[in-house]
């Protein structure tokens, strides 16, 4: 690892995001779109340091993505897809936990796009409150992300999916995009490791509406995680 550019990077790194979102705070009077395009503006800032410090980010299968409202099942494997998602999209909102709104800065941003809260201590209730209100904003034209393994997971680690995805599938009747990724092998939980390299983003074809469960599980996972090893094992 080396050290001074890896402080450097991490430095610069989160001075740009809060500063830039400081600066955003005061369009939130304005509508939750024109803030998206500046949150995108500056997603794409911090895009470009990574650049500069040999981390190319990569995006491809944006064809894929369909129009209007769609569900979006993307690996999870550090803190970089809950920011870097967000670009590829119109409107698009995340499934977090509630307790993430009480982190300064950061909840407001969560309250202000009117995303998905679940509250984990909730259980059966939680998972109904999510479904509900996801349906109503699919049914708005909004792309709706989840992590389908509920939490953070290592490069090549086994895949441990939960049933919220499959609630989501039964109960919106919209396409289910499966995103894979490569950013654990350059980021760890919050920082960047400092190995530079090719950072991907597979969008996949959107897996259709109106299968079964089992079937669209088994679909989901097949073709997650073959992308996401294919790009854990350097083959892209």
């Amino acid at each position: 690892m080396r050290i001074l550019p890896v402080i450097l990077f991490n430095t610069l790194f989160y001075l740009a995001l809060t500063l830039g979102m400081i600066l955003i705070l005061p369009l939130f009077i304005f509508s939750r779109r024109l803030v998206g395009l500046a949150l995108k503006g500056l997603i794409y800032v911090t895009i470009a340091l990574q650049f500069l410090f040999g981390l190319r980010v990569v995006f491809r299968g944006k064809e894929n993505i369909p129009k209007g409202g769609c569900l979006v099942a993307s690996k999870h494997q550090s803190m970089w897809e809950t920011f870097m998602l967000s670009p590829l999209f119109y409107d698009p909102g995340y499934v977090y936990k509630r307790e993430l709104e009480k982190i300064p800065l950061f909840g407001a941003y969560l309250r202000k796009f009117d995303m998905v809260p679940i509250d984990r201590d909730g259980r059966a209730s939680a998972l109904r409150d999510m479904t509900r209100i996801t349906a109503r904003k699919l049914g708005e034209g909004r792309q709706i992300i989840i992590f389908p393994e509920g939490t953070r997971r290592e490069p090549g680690a086994p895949p441990d999916y939960k049933t919220g995805i499959a609630l989501l599938y039964a109960a919106a009747n919209v396409p289910v995009v499966p995103v894979a990724l490569n950013s654990g092998v350059y980021w760890s939980k919050y920082l960047w490791r400092g190995k530079p390299g090719r950072l991907v983003v597979d969008i996949l074809p959107p897996i259709p509406p109106g299968l079964p469960r089992d079937e669209f599980m088994a679909r989901l996972q097949t073709q997650l995680e073959a992308a996401a090893d294919k790009l854990f094992e350097g083959k892209n």
